[in-house]
Formats: structure tokens, C-alpha cells, sequence
């Protein structure tokens, strides 16, 4: 932690070069940038940019920068203090094994890794397939109908489940949730954090001690109150495995509908939820192929049955066709988008944690299902054996039937704890007089006989049996009949040669950061360093249980408290928690840290949360998750937040207004001069400041939010501090507050620093995603001070210099009082839309044959395209973009002066195809190499596997898991460009039972 304040960039003395030369993009002449916005430097250009009110002119407090090398090696020693005991604590984190070559050409491929979110579904048409497989994966393993493509951890979907339920139901407002007791504490936390501001009162659920779950427990439970819905754990936290066909069916006579948290891996081998009918599973995909990292970043999932659907939060991959008929995907069912529908989105959940999901459906695919039950098979023997060697020396087990965990009566439960880690074991203590132990992957016999010698220590015997004592529960009648993962894609990759080519088909289909530059506005897609990412697949950070014993976790806690503390430092705040693990969870969090704040003061009427026009939907979106009322503010002609109608709201509502959100620099792109007044005339009224911290790449070093006026911001450590997007997901959403909002951000029952926080929980673990914080710690260390303040005036300069290109060619929208813009410019579309015909998506589309993703479209003004090239881009590239835009721009007016019909352009033809364009047919009035290379170069040339893709089609033949051949045509059977894995006849068939069939499996053109 720093001590002293950071001292400039220290000479080279070596031959080494700073990191941030390395993660600047080179510029010939940094001075071009300025001179080309009429300033005579960057320092200059900053000064008319940035408010001078809001202008920091001290240097931040950081530590001095560390070369590539050196940071290493200092994380190096900082991971030499965690202790990696080998777990068997269970709670939904288990021990796993990540297939190397998943590990290799996945997680640590910036193929994968440095992908955007599959907006622009024709360049993603790789991950978009593994998507759907993993979709696919969870509907067979949970025997219902609809998965969408991941969510950020168990609890938080058994808490979007919650909210889904009551969506779906006609109960009313009074009708309560059940909750199963033997769920996992954290997820009943997480549970509770959610429910209390939306009113939502929890009963527990008591389903006793046997393997049935009874019937009569639900009425018991209910006392005479309606009910919406349920959530039963299967297998409990105990390790019971409960029959849930009696209590589904109670419930459902009660007038409420059944969601069930339930472990992938047991559903290889348990009758699935939806056989017994449930209308929604939850759950984590962690343990197929995902490091536990201390907690995170996992995929949860979520399946629901047919009918459901249009409900889902997040994602969902669908199958459609492009402009050729040749079948293609994309996500599905847009309406759900958080920027669409605002405070009436369904969740805030705008993201998915999609690089896991990868991992897990290709854990899958390499394993195939007879793979997958071996794998089953071993937990649930280990943990018999540990079953039938505490019942043979004489101790109670109380759980009758399990899969991979038991728990035990012992004298000592603490003693027994102990002696299991000087075994090398973490066991769980459940009470003084009860442990539980849970069995996985890679759990061995040695492992096994750790556990057993604590127990003979408790039991007072002398001596006991071989831990191989005692067989396998017989799982009875919830013994899985149905088949899974009969797709063909879960069976024909079983050699490293045929996964390692599949992986690298996938890649091929789409575009990511190491291919070019996504210009992408409001999501800074910058430079994710390998030096950066080194560090996550490190033993000591990834293998570490989130709820093993503080001392063994240093290491770990160590980097938690850096960040900590330097991001209190970058933002002006006094308080940092790391816990939320996206940035919709950093919003929900800070809104709950006021709306605590407020209620602890007495204002419990204070429920009016102002939102100007322009912000990101999710804001709206958080703020009714967090029990507030939306009240929209007008934002001015210049982009601005409209003063006069932000006082007339304030004035309107002064008595209940909680709290305003505004993001800064504005999602318009723009300094606003009036910050410190909009922030001050908030706060006279009592209302508290919610400042949207995922622009924060335009202030570090610059200005902190939390001394100009704000209150409360979460940040984006994925777009400022390099943790990559993966294809949209991971990311980490922390919240920094001030001191007086310290006490209300989120605790946890698990971790006792947290447990006594006012605001309960917002994720599944204490410290989030911490798996992935050595990202931004290696970011900061390597930087610094001066570095991280660089990287702040780059950003700004090269929107500058690329809207300064731009001129006369497009119209910039908005611009600040002195005509710059921030980090990121909104070019106006609309002009052309009414001259030529041509749309956003023309040009995002032929963007594509000139090598770029597409900026944002659409937001935040419908008709523009919003453009950030970040820091990290060389000047080449980002002329490189200018030239292609400024030739998009001629083809329009090509279109203007009638040499082409907007419907015959390169313009609405695009992207252009390799098949498109051999076609004999050709009959287009352009030639063909003009629509194959517009910049006039083959060179590095990157092919979209898809043409234009018909949105509107796949939504109205909704396919969302991998259809049968049949569906396809004559399409090439796996042909990973169609995002269409075939069914084979018979493939994957488990035990010669019979297959399961829906809907799902009907082809598009059959639905």
C-alpha cells in the first residue's frame, strides 16, 4: 500500500521498457494528436476538455511503476502467501480440472478473451456457437426446454429466478417465496439483499431430514399466506437428495411455481429438476472446468420451461438465417435489453460471464457425457466411502442419500476441522457439533484418508476399517433415466486434435481485439497485456476455496486490499468494496448503500432515484431492483443534463428524493460544466449522488468523483483497468463510497470482517470475481502514477484526433463548451439515413469488409454510431479507421447521386462473404473486389463467415440449443461458420436409456 505520495517515471536504466510505453499505442508524434484539434499540446487540449473546477493537480498517491518483470515477480511474492489446501468444503465450489487444451486455446487465447459482447452477431459467429452449446448442455442436464447464455454466479440466478417467478405470476402483492433451509447460506443471503426492497418476504421451507421432501411442509410453512414461487436446493447444502416430485406438486396446487438451485454435475446421475417439475433450475457451472479463484468469475445458468422464455435475464442464443438463407446465430429476443426497456426491464443483468461458459460447454464437449458421469461417479464414491467410514467407528451421518457430500455428527466439529488440515484438507465446520465434507474431481484416496483419520480421532475409537469401506449410496428411484448431451458436438471432438481444430474454427469465425480495432463507445476495448494475464492461472490465486480459513488466503487478500485502497485513491473515495462481480451489481450495490443510508436516518420515504435521458439503461433498471422510483431528467440540445429540469424534478420531488444517477463523463460523450452545481443542488435537497463510474477512464489522474460531488460510484474494472471482456463477460463492478456511506456496502455472512455490514450481500462470494483482480493489480502496478494518468490524456486526445478526421465528412453530435469531446465522439447517421437510406447497421456492416467491428449503435441517440479508440490503438490504426469511415461516407454519396440504388450498394450488401462473392450469379452493379476489399488491400483480410443476418426471424422461430442436421439442409454437419452442431443418431446414449425430446430440437423451419 502506498506510503508516500508516487514519484515520476524513474530513468531506464536497463534495457527494459516501461509497461506503459508498451501499452500506449505507438505514436509517431503525440503532438499530431493536439495539433490536429487546433491545441498546441496534449496538456493543452487536456485543459480545454476537463472542467478546471474538477481538475485534480496533485499526483495521484500510487506506488512507483514496476516493469513487466519486476511486477511478476512481486505478484510472485505476494501469491507465495496463499496456501492451496486441497478443498472439501463444498457450498457450490469445488476442486476441477481445466482441460489443457481448453485452458491453453480458450482462457489464456485472446481470441477468446479480448471479444466483445455478440452484438454484431455476423464476426461472432464462433463464440456465438460455443454459446449455444453450453445453452444446450444446461437444457439436457436440467430437462428443460430454454438456457440462456450464463449468468454471474448461483445466488444472484436463484435471486433473477425469484424475480422471474413473480414476473410470471397472478398472485398477489402479498404472496411470499419459499425458501428451501438446506439452500446454501450464501445464496439465502443473496436471496435476502434482493427480496427486502422489492417488498418480497421469504418463509423458510423445512423439507426435514429424509430423501423425500414432504408434501404437507409447504402448507405448514405457508400459514394461510398466498405464495408465487419456491426454491428448493438439489442436492441440499447437508448433501441430501431429496425426492422434490411431492413439494413441486404442493407448491403448484398453493398457486406458485418451483425454481431449483441444483449442481450440474449431480444431474449426470439424479433425475433432472425438470422431470420433476420444476418451471426453473439455477446453479453454477463452476465445477466443469472453472478454477474456483477464490470465488469467481463462474457462469450460474438458467433454464426455464417453455412458455418462460421471453422472461429470462441476460442472454440467449438463438439460431436464424442471413441474407442467403444460410443459417446463422445471434442474440435473441433483443426486446429484453436493459437500453430498450429501462425501468421495465425484466433485470439489470445486461452481460454474461460468456469466457466461462465457453470453458464449461467445452469441458463438456471434451468429456462427452459418459466422461461427465465418471467424473460424477468418482465424487459421489469418495464421498461414500468418507459416509461409510464414520458410520463404521460409530458416528452419525445424517445424510441418507448424497452425491458428493456428507454431513456428520462429531463430539468436536472443531477438532475434527483441524485435524483434517493437518491432514491437508479443508472440511467444512457446520455447528460445534456437526463437519461436512464434500468430494469432486479431484479429490484422491489420500485425500480421503486425511478426512477419515479426523474422524477416527473424534470417534474415540482406537482403531477403524480401510476408508474404501462401504458402497455407493444407491441413489433409488431419482436415478437418472433420460439421456444428455446426445448432440453430436458432445461426441466427436475426443482427441486433443480434433478439440484443438474446433477451438481454432470457432476462433476463426470471429473478430476480437487481437484482429483489429473495436471502436466500440461507452465499452473501451483496449489492450488486454499478457503480462497482465499471466497471473490467473497461477496455482496459488486460482485453486483457492472462497471460504477456506482467512490465513491461508493472504495472498489473495492482500491484492483485494491494494485495490482497495488504490482505487479509493484514483477516485477520491474512502471506501472500496470489491464484491460486486459486474457492473449491474455495482449499481445495484451503491443504490443499496444510499437507499441503507437513507432508511438508517430515519427517511424511509425517500424513494425517488433521477435518472437523466441519456444514461445507461441498466441505471433505471438497478434503480427499481434497489425499491426506487425512476423520474427522468431532459438532457439539453447540447447532450447535457438540462439544469433548469433537473431543479424543476428536485423541487417536485424534494421530500423523496433518494438519490440522482448520472453518468461522467456523460454517455454523450462530453465534460458537462455543471457537475459540481447538478451535485450540489442534489445534495441541498437531501438526495445522495450516484455517479456512473464506467467512463472513469476520462478522469484517472485527471479527477475523482468523490471530490467533485459524488457519493457513491461503481466502476468497470473491465474497461478502465483492463480485466478483458471475453465476449462479454467477466467483469468486475466494485463500488467505491464516501465515508459516510462506508457501514452500508455489502457484507456477508460467510466472511466475518463483512458479516455485521448493514446491506447483505449482492454476489455469491465475499471478495466477487477475485480470481481475476490480479488483472488490474498488475495493470496498476506496472503503470503508476504518471502511467495510468498518460493513458487518461491519450484516451482523450485519440477520440479528439479521430473526431477531428472525422469532420466535414460526418457531423460530430455533442461536443463540450470548447468544441472537444471526451473519450469518445457520437457521429450523427441520421443525415444520411434521410439522403441515401442508409442505416447504422449499413455502416456497421461494411465497417466488417473493412476489417473493424463496428462502433456503437443506436445509443445513446437512436441513428449514431459512438466511437472510443482508447489509449491503446497506434495512430496507424486508428487512420486506418478515419479512411475506412471517410470511404463509407463516399459510397453514400455515390448513392446520393443515383449511381447506385441504396438496395444494390456494397453498403446494404454488406459484410461480403467468400461464397458471396465467387458466386457465378453475380449480378451487382459494384465489382466484386470492391465489395471484397473496399480499402483496396487483401492484406490481413478477415472473412465473416455469415452474410447480414435476419434478426426479426429468429426471434419469430425462436431455436436456442444446437437443432438437428435435419434443420439445416444440406448443411455441412459441424460446420462451426453456421454456428449448427448436428444431432447423431444415437450419440452420447447413457445406459441405453431413451433420449429425451422437446421442442427445442425442432429446426427452425419446423417451428
Amino acid at each position: 500500500m502506498p506510503t508516500s505520495p508516487a514519484q515520476p517515471r524513474p530513468e531506464t536504466t536497463g534495457p527494459r521498457t516501461p509497461f506503459a510505453d508498451r501499452h500506449l499505442g505507438h505514436v509517431p508524434d503525440a503532438g499530431a494528436y493536439a495539433r490536429a484539434t487546433g491545441h498546441e499540446s496534449l496538456e493543452a487540449l487536456v485543459e480545454a476538455t476537463v472542467p478546471a473546477g474538477i481538475r485534480m493537480r496533485e499526483p495521484l498517491d500510487l506506488p512507483p511503476a514496476l516493469d513487466e518483470e519486476d511486477a511478476l515477480a512481486e505478484l510472485r511474492r505476494v501469491a507465495a502467501r496463499n496456501r492451496v489446501v486441497q478443498p472439501m468444503i463444498g457450498l457450490g465450489y469445488h476442486g476441477t480440472v481445466t482441460p489443457p487444451v481448453v485452458r491453453r486455446n480458450v482462457l489464456q487465447d485472446p481470441a477468446w478473451y479480448t471479444a466483445y459482447t455478440p452484438y454484431q452477431p455476423e464476426i461472432s459467429q464462433g463464440r456465438l456457437e460455443a454459446l449455444l452449446t453450453f445453452q444446450t448442455l444446461v437444457t439436457d442436464l436440467t430437462g428443460l426446454d430454454v438456457a440462456n447464455a450464463s449468468l454471474l454466479d448461483e445466488p444472484t440466478a436463484a435471486a433473477e429466478a425469484m424475480t422471474l417467478l413473480r414476473r410470471a405470476a397472478k398472485a398477489p402483492d402479498d404472496a411470499v417465496f419459499l425458501v428451501d433451509t438446506d439452500t446454501l447460506p450464501q445464496t439465502r443471503a443473496v436471496l435476502q439483499t434482493r427480496a427486502e426492497p422489492l417488498g418480497i418476504a421469504l418463509v423458510d421451507l423445512d423439507l426435514g431430514a429424509g430423501v423425500d421432501a414432504p408434501a404437507d411442509a409447504v402448507p405448514a410453512a405457508l400459514a394461510g399466506r398466498p405464495v408465487f414461487g419456491a426454491l428448493l436446493q438439489y442436492p441440499g447444502a447437508s448433501g441430501q437428495v431429496r425426492d422434490l416430485r411431492a413439494v413441486v406438486a404442493a407448491v403448484v396446487e398453493a398457486g406458485g411455481r418451483v425454481a431449483v438451485a441444483a449442481d450440474p454435475l449431480a444431474l449426470t446421475l439424479l433425475t433432472p429438476p425438470g422431470e420433476q417439475g420444476a418451471d426453473v433450475v439455477v446453479g453454477s457451472m463452476q465445477r466443469f472446468g472453472v478454477p474456483m479463484g477464490y470465488g469467481g468469475p463462474h457462469a450460474g445458468y438458467m433454464a426455464v420451461r417453455d412458455g418462460l422464455q421471453r422472461l429470462l435475464p441476460g442472454r440467449l442464443v438463438g439460431v436464424s438465417k442471413d441474407a442467403a438463407g444460410r443459417p446463422a446465430l445471434r442474440l435473441a429476443l433483443q426486446t429484453r435489453e436493459q437500453h430498450i426497456r429501462r425501468e421495465k426491464a425484466t433485470s439489470n443483468i445486461c452481460t454474461a460471464q460468456v469466457l466461462l461458459a465457453v470453458i464449461a460447454g467445452m469441458y463438456a464437449v471434451w468429456h462427452g457425457p459418459e466422461g461427465l458421469r465418471r467424473i460424477a461417479r468418482h465424487a459421489h464414491d469418495k464421498a461414500a466411502q468418507v459416509a461409510g467410514y464414520a458410520t463404521a467407528v460409530g458416528l452419525t451421518v445424517e445424510t441418507t442419500r448424497s452425491f458428493d457430500t456428507v454431513t456428520v455428527q462429531v463430539p468436536d466439529a472443531r477438532q475434527v476441522v483441524a485435524r483434517a488440515l493437518e491432514g491437508g484438507v479443508n472440511i467444512r465446520l457446520v455447528d460445534d457439533g456437526r463437519v461436512a465434507v464434500t468430494a469432486d474431481e479431484t479429490t484422491r484416496d489420500e485425500h480421503v484418508r486425511a478426512v477419515t483419520a479426523a474422524l477416527l480421532a473424534a470417534s474415540g475409537c482406537e482403531d477403524g476399517p480401510e476408508p474404501s469401506a462401504g458402497a455407493a449410496q444407491d441413489l433409488g428411484d431419482l436415478a437418472r433415466q433420460s439421456k444428455f448431451c446426445t448432440n453430436e458436438v458432445f461426441s466427436r471432438y475426443r482427441s486433443e486434435t480434433g478439440l484443438l481444430r474446433y477451438l481454432r474454427r470457432l476462433a476463426d469465425a470471429d473478430f476480437a481485439l487481437d484482429r483489429g480495432m473495436i471502436p466500440l463507445g461507452s465499452c473501451t476495448m483496449k489492450l488486454n497485456a499478457t503480462t497482465e494475464m499471466e497471473s490467473i492461472t497461477w496455482s496459488e490465486f486460482a485453486d483457492l476455496h472462497p471460504f477456506a480459513p482467512a490465513d491461508q488466503a493472504a495472498g489473495t487478500r492482500q491484492v483485494v486490499a491494494d485495490l482497495e485502497t488504490w482505487l479509493a485513491e484514483v477516485t477520491g473515495y474512502d471506501a472500496v468494496s470489491m464484491q460486486p462481480n459486474s457492473g449491474a451489481q455495482g449499481e445495484l450495490a451503491g443504490l443499496l448503500a444510499i437507499r441503507g443510508y437513507h432508511h438508517a436516518h430515519g427517511d424511509t420515504a425517500r424513494d425517488v432515484c433521477l435518472i437523466p435521458s441519456s444514461a445507461h439503461g441498466t441505471n433505471a433498471a438497478s434503480a427499481v431492483m434497489a425499491g426506487m422510483r425512476v423520474v427522468v431528467v431532459a438532457c439539453d440540445a447540447d447532450g447535457n443534463v438540462d439544469v433548469d429540469d433537473l431543479r424543476a424534478r428536485i423541487e417536485t420531488h424534494r421530500d423523496a428524493l433518494a438519490a440522482l444517477m448520472i453518468t461522467y463523463p456523460s454517455t454523450h460523450g462530453v465534460f458537462e460544466e455543471a457537475v459540481t452545481e447538478i451535485c450540489d443542488a442534489v445534495h441541498e435537497a437531501g438526495g445522495q449522488v450516484y455517479l456512473d463510474g464506467a467512463n472513469l477512464n476520462a478522469l484517472v489522474g485527471l479527477a475523482r468523483p468523490g471530490k467533485f460531488g459524488a457519493d457513491v460510484s461503481h466502476l468497470n474494472l473491465h474497461k478502465t483497468f483492463c480485466i478483458p471482456h471475453g465476449g462479454g463477460g467477466p467483469g468486475v463492478g466494485p463500488i467505491g463510497v464516501r465515508e459516510h456511506l462506508r457501514d452500508f456496502l455489502p457484507g456477508h455472512p460467510l466472511e466475518p470482517t463483512l458479516a455485521g455490514n448493514v446491506v447483505g450481500p449482492v454476489s455469491g462470494a465475499p471478495y466477487g470475481s477475485a480470481g481475476i483482480l490480479t488483472i488490474p493489480w498488475t495493470y496498476v502496478r506496472m503503470m503508476g502514477a504518471e502511467g495510468l494518468t498518460e493513458a487518461t490524456t491519450r484516451a482523450i486526445a485519440a477520440a479528439n484526433y479521430v473526431a477531428a478526421r472525422l469532420r466535414g465528412h460526418w457531423d460530430v453530435l455533442y461536443t463540450g463548451r470548447t468544441g472537444t469531446v471526451a473519450h469518445e465522439c457520437i457521429l450523427d447517421v441520421r443525415p444520411v439515413a434521410k439522403s441515401a437510406g442508409v442505416t447504422v447497421d449499413d455502416i456497421a456492416k461494411r465497417l466488417v469488409d473493412h476489417g473493424f467491428h463496428a462502433p456503437t449503435m443506436s445509443w445513446p441517440v437512436a441513428g449514431t454510431l459512438m466511437v472510443e479508440p482508447t489509449e491503446s490503438e497506434d495512430q496507424a490504426e486508428l487512420d486506418r479507421f478515419c479512411d475506412a469511415m471517410i470511404a463509407i461516407r463516399e459510397e453514400i454519396a455515390r448513392v446520393e447521386a443515383g449511381e447506385w440504388a441504396v438496395a444494390d450498394s456494397p453498403l446494404r450488401h454488406a459484410p461480403h462473404t467468400a461464397e458471396d462473392l465467387t458466386d457465378d450469379a453475380w449480378d451487382r452493379p459494384y465489382p466484386r473486389r470492391l465489395g471484397a476489399y473496399p480499402s483496396g488491400t487483401s492484406r490481413g483480410k478477415y472473412w465473416p463467415p455469415v452474410g447480414r443476418i435476419d434478426g426479426a426471424y429468429g426471434d419469430r422461430n425462436l431455436v436456442c440449443a444446437c437443432p438437428p442436421v435435419s434443420a439445416f439442409g444440406e448443411a455441412e454437419p459441424g460446420a462451426a461458420v453456421t454456428g449448427t452442431v448436428p444431432e447423431a443418431s444415437g450419440a452420447g446414449a447413457v445406459d441405453g436409456a431413451p433420449a429425451r425430446t422437446s421442442a427445442r430440437t425442432v429446426g427452425a423451419a419446423g417451428r
